[in-house]
């Protein structure tokens, strides 16, 4: 792709999110949600596959039909209470329908079944993106929306972790489990969404961190399946050391930084009288760690049959950027030890 081309489009996405992170009117939120959407299909478009034109395509459709029920639930509240601002959305079913028009945005369940669809046709750098920074206006939103209705939340956050744990256990594919991991962690973030924003915002930015350093991974390896996870010993033989950190990171086990946000999830459904919900959560967690660990097995514990010519890539200088990574796989793994440090300045 043409780097100005590229330069505009990279620039046009981080209007949007920007935009939408300003407005306080919904007509201009919707705006920015809209630039969004229009800035990444050309990237996912870009590969002149039918599989990338398919996954352009559908990923389309869903958000532009998120963006018209979006746009419904404001003119409807506007309809009824006479007010376009976000933090006054008040009327119980103008809510409830922008509670599920961003839900369907960034792939909550049960709307979630467009995400793996179309991160399966993406390159990893596009799937990327979709999975971090397009995530980011729509939960903007859902934090300033007040639910008049807290069940509907609990529901979008339990569901969502069940199906993100069951739909990633018979994957093979990379990218559909990072769909299936995605969605299972926004059920977390939403959960505790009504009783503590700032604990939704800490574990969306570890979402970020460990989401982030898990797709360079595998952009690095060029891996898409777990069977080429068994070459990336040849390939990165340090990498692959670390990697099952990261994974188990994402797992929510202790001592990584994964394991931060989930206990302050559980500790705070538990204060709110939410015993059941914070069990059956914290048992659903146990579904996604079951394919992380088939994953850190695979890349660990396997050897690919290798010829003399596939044990020697590591010798070649790889091309491609590794300090980001580095600095991403440093915060995955040793966050942990500043939760008090976190826990003070979200109580600030």
């Amino acid at each position: 792709m043409n780097p100005y081309i590229l330069a505009t489009l990279l620039f046009s996405l981080g209007l949007g999110t920007t935009i939408t992170f300003a407005s306080s009117h919904w007509l201009l939120a919707w705006m920015g949600l809209e630039i969004n959407t229009l800035a990444i299909l050309p990237l996912m478009a870009q590969q002149h596959h039918p599989r990338a034109v398919e996954a352009a395509t559908k990923y389309f459709l869903t958000q532009a039909t998120g963006a018209a029920t979006l746009l419904f639930a404001s003119t409807t509240n506007a309809w009824l209470t006479g007010q376009w601002d976000i933090l006054q959305m008040s009327h119980p079913l103008a809510t409830t329908i922008a509670i599920l028009a961003l839900s369907l945005k960034v792939g909550l369940a049960p709307l979630h079944t467009w995400l793996p669809e179309v991160l399966q046709g993406l390159d990893l750098t596009t799937g990327l993106i979709l999975s971090t920074w397009q995530k980011l206006a729509p939960f903007a939103l859902l934090l300033q929306i007040q639910a008049t209705n807290p069940t509907i939340l609990i529901i979008l956050g339990i569901t969502s972790t069940l199906i993100g744990g069951w739909g990633g256990l018979n994957q093979t594919q990379l990218r559909k489990i990072m769909a299936y991991s995605s969605t299972a962690h926004l059920g977390w973030m939403i959960l505790v969404l009504q009783f503590s924003p700032t604990l939704t915002l800490l574990t969306l930015l570890t979402y970020l961190v460990m989401t982030s350093s898990t797709f360079l991974v595998f952009k690095l390896n060029k891996s898409t399946s777990i069977n080429m996870l068994a070459t990336s010993w040849a390939k990165t033989p340090a990498l692959t050391t670390l990697t099952p950190l990261i994974l188990l990171s994402l797992g929510g086990l202790p001592p990584l930084t994964g394991f931060m946000p989930k206990w302050l999830i559980l500790q705070e459904l538990t204060k709110q009288d939410l015993a059941p919900i914070a069990t059956l959560a914290a048992l659903t967690a146990l579904l996604s760690l079951y394919f992380y660990l088939r994953l850190s097995y695979a890349m660990t514990l396997t050897m690919s049959p290798n010829n003399v010519a596939g044990l020697t890539p590591w010798r070649l200088h790889s091309p491609q950027l590794t300090f980001p990574l580095a600095i991403l796989t440093m915060l995955t793994i040793s966050l942990l030890p500043l939760t008090p440090t976190i826990l003070t300045l979200l109580t600030l």
